[in-house]
C-alpha cells in the first residue's frame, strides 16, 4: 500500500451487550463508547497525517456479524471515495466473525486503498509485514470470533435454563397479560386485554369464524394487540407488522385461540437462530417446545382452550346467510371415513329439507352418503344432552357428601373398578416379563426371542402405567379443585329448562357425533371420564351409607 500525505480517516467505534457478559464492569467501562472516542480522537491528535471525515457508531449491535447501520454507512463512504482509512480501538470493536473481519481487512480495504488501523493489537496496514498480516490478525480475529461464540454458547444455556423453569424470557408477552413489576420474568393478567380474550373464546365456542370475531372487534373499536401495546407505552415490534394503523384479522385471533399461554403454562423455545452469526431464526418441531404447567394465572379454563382445539380442527367458515358456523359444524363426523358432515338444503315445491352428508361422499372420494335430516338429529342429540346433564345434577351432591363420611382421594382409587382392571392387566404383563428370564434360563427361547418378548412386554406395561397415571388425576383433580362447582351446576339447571338445542350448549357438553349409515348415532360426551368417577364416588356413598345403617 502507497503512502498518502493525508488520510481522510473514519473513526469506527462498536459496542454490544455481548460486551458485558464475560469480563464485568471493568470490560464496560473500557468498551464504553465515549472510552473509544477519546482513544481515537487522542490518536488522531498525535498523527498529522489522519484527518477525521466522520465518525460511525454501532451502539447495541453485535459483533457477531457486519449486518450493522453505521458499518453499511461508512462502506458506502469509502466505496464513495470519500474514506481512505479506517481507525477503530481494537479488532474486536471492528468485528467478531474472523472469516468476515479477515476478508474486509486483507482483501476488500487492500484493494479500495483504504488504510487500516487497530490501536491496541499495535496494528497498521501501512506499516505491517507479511508476519501480522499472515499469522498475527488471523490469530487475533479468530480468538475474538471463539469469545462471541462462547457469548452466545452461555446466553442459550442461560435462556434455556429460565425457560426450564418457566421463566417468561420474551421481551413482549402475549396480549392479555403483562409482566410482573416485581419480577420481569413472571406474567401478571392485564384486566382490560384479559376480557377481550375470554370473549374471542366465548364467540368461537357460540360458532363465530374467525374472520368475523375480528370484525366484530374492528367495528366496536378494540385495538388490535399490537396497537394496544403501543397505546400503553410499550416499544412494541412485531414480524406480521404491515398497515400504519394495524387492524384485527383471522390471523390474530387464531394467534390468540391455539396460544396455551392462556391457560396459565409457559410455552416457549418455539424458534431458535441457526447460529450465533445469522439472525435468521428457524421453527423447531413441537415436541422441541419447552412447556411448564402452571406458572401464571389462566384467563380461559383448560375445558374451554382445549374445547376450542377440537373446533379448530374441524370448523372453519360461518355459513353464507349468517355470521355463525353450522349448529353442529366442527362435532359431526362420519362414524366409518372420519371426515366431517356437510350441511345440505334441497328445496322441493316451496319446502325446505336441511340434511347432513358424508364430506368424502359429496367429493365423490368414496364412503357413503351416511344421510341424516337436521330436525331428527337436533331432537335426538337434545334429548340425550338433558339426560346427561340430569345425571350430572343428580352427582352433584356427591362431593358434599363424601366430605362428611370423610373418604378421600387414596379410597376413591382402591374403589375405581378402571384401576383395579388396568392394574390386573398390568401385573399380568409383568408377570410375563419376570418368566422370560426362567424360560431363557431352560433354553425354551432363544436370545433374540427373549428380547422381542422383553420389549413387548415392557411396552405394555409403560402404556398401562400411563393409563392408571391418567385415571388418577381424574379424581385426583376432582378432589382438588371440586367435583361440581356450584356455579357450573346452576348453569346446568339454567340448562335443563331450554327449549331447543344451540350452539353454546352442544360445544360445552358434546365432543364429537358419529354418524353411521344405518343412521345410529354415537354421541362422546365431555369430561366421560369424570362421570365415570362420579359414579364410582356414588357407589362410595352407597355403601357407607348402607353399613352406617346397620351398625
Amino acid at each position: 500500500m502507497s503512502k498518502i500525505d493525508i488520510y481522510d480517516t473514519a473513526l469506527y467505534l462498536r459496542l454490544s451487550k455481548d460486551d458485558t457478559d464475560i469480563d464485568g464492569r471493568n470490560k464496560i467501562e473500557s468498551n464504553s463508547i465515549s472510552s473509544q472516542r477519546d482513544l481515537l480522537r487522542s490518536y488522531i491528535q498525535d498523527h498529522e497525517e489522519l484527518r477525521i471525515f466522520d465518525i460511525y457508531i454501532d451502539d447495541g449491535y453485535s459483533g457477531a456479524n457486519f449486518d450493522r447501520p453505521e458499518f453499511g454507512r461508512m462502506m458506502e463512504d469509502i466505496h464513495a471515495g470519500k474514506v481512505n482509512c479506517v481507525l477503530v480501538k481494537d479488532l474486536s470493536r471492528f468485528g467478531r466473525d474472523y472469516i468476515e473481519a479477515g476478508r474486509f481487512i486483507q482483501k476488500t480495504f487492500p484493494a479500495l486503498n483504504v488504510r487500516f488501523i487497530a490501536i491496541t493489537d499495535n496494528y497498521d496496514s501501512l506499516y505491517a509485514d507479511r508476519t501480522d498480516k499472515g499469522l498475527i490478525l488471523p490469530v487475533k480475529n479468530f480468538v475474538n470470533d471463539s469469545y462471541c461464540r462462547d457469548i452466545s454458547i452461555k446466553v442459550k444455556s442461560q435462556q434455556k435454563m429460565k425457560r426450564i423453569e418457566g421463566k417468561c424470557i420474551s421481551a413482549f408477552t402475549a396480549y392479555g397479560y403483562q409482566k410482573n413489576p416485581n419480577d420481569k420474568n413472571r406474567l401478571i393478567v392485564d384486566e382490560y386485554a384479559s376480557d377481550i380474550v375470554r370473549k374471542i373464546f366465548a364467540w368461537k365456542i357460540a360458532g363465530m369464524s374467525m374472520g368475523t370475531i375480528a370484525d366484530k372487534l374492528n367495528v366496536t373499536g378494540v385495538l388490535s394487540p399490537m396497537e394496544y401495546k403501543k397505546s400503553i407505552g410499550v416499544r412494541y415490534y412485531t414480524g406480521f407488522e404491515g398497515a400504519s394503523t394495524a387492524k384485527w384479522a383471522a390471523t390474530s385471533v387464531k394467534r390468540i385461540l391455539v396460544n396455551q399461554v392462556y391457560i396459565g403454562d409457559m410455552v416457549q423455545g418455539k424458534q431458535e437462530k441457526i447460529n450465533y452469526k445469522i439472525k435468521k431464526r428457524i421453527d423447531k418441531s413441537q415436541e422441541e417446545w419447552i412447556c411448564v404447567k402452571n406458572t401464571h394465572e389462566a384467563i380461559v379454563s383448560d375445558m374451554e382452550f382445549w374445547m376450542v382445539q377440537d373446533l379448530l380442527k374441524y370448523d372453519g367458515r360461518a355459513s353464507q346467510n349468517t355470521d355463525m358456523s353450522n349448529l353442529f359444524s366442527g362435532v359431526l363426523i362420519c362414524a366409518d371415513c372420519k371426515a366431517p358432515m356437510i350441511k345440505r338444503i334441497n328445496k322441493y315445491k316451496g319446502k325446505k329439507n336441511v340434511y347432513y352428508i358424508c364430506q368424502t361422499k359429496n367429493k365423490s372420494l368414496g364412503c357413503s352418503r351416511h344421510s341424516i335430516e337436521e330436525e331428527r338429529l337436533k331432537r335426538i342429540i337434545f334429548k340425550e344432552i338433558k339426560k346427561h346433564l340430569e345425571i350430572m345434577v343428580s352427582y352433584s351432591e356427591v362431593s358434599s357428601y363424601l366430605e362428611r363420611l370423610n373418604v378421600n382421594y387414596e379410597q376413591v382409587v382402591e374403589y375405581d373398578s378402571q384401576i383395579a382392571a388396568l392394574r390386573a392387566e398390568y401385573n399380568r404383563y409383568y408377570n410375563l416379563k419376570s418368566i422370560l428370564f426362567l424360560d431363557l434360563k431352560e433354553g425354551l427361547i432363544n436370545k433374540k426371542e427373549f428380547d422381542e418378548f422383553h420389549n413387548l412386554y415392557e411396552s405394555k406395561c409403560m402404556e398401562l402405567e400411563n393409563v392408571i397415571a391418567a385415571q388418577k388425576k381424574v379424581i385426583k383433580d376432582m378432589f382438588q379443585n371440586g367435583i361440581m362447582a356450584k356455579s357450573q351446576i346452576e348453569k346446568i339447571k339454567e340448562t335443563l329448562e331450554l327449549p331447543e338445542l344451540c350452539r353454546e350448549l352442544l360445544i360445552t357438553t358434546v365432543s364429537k357425533i358419529y354418524v353411521y349409515e344405518d343412521k345410529r348415532l354415537e354421541i362422546e360426551f365431555r369430561f366421560a371420564n369424570e362421570m365415570d368417577k362420579l359414579s364410582v364416588m356414588q357407589e362410595i356413598c352407597h355403601e357407607k351409607t348402607s353399613l352406617q345403617e346397620v351398625i
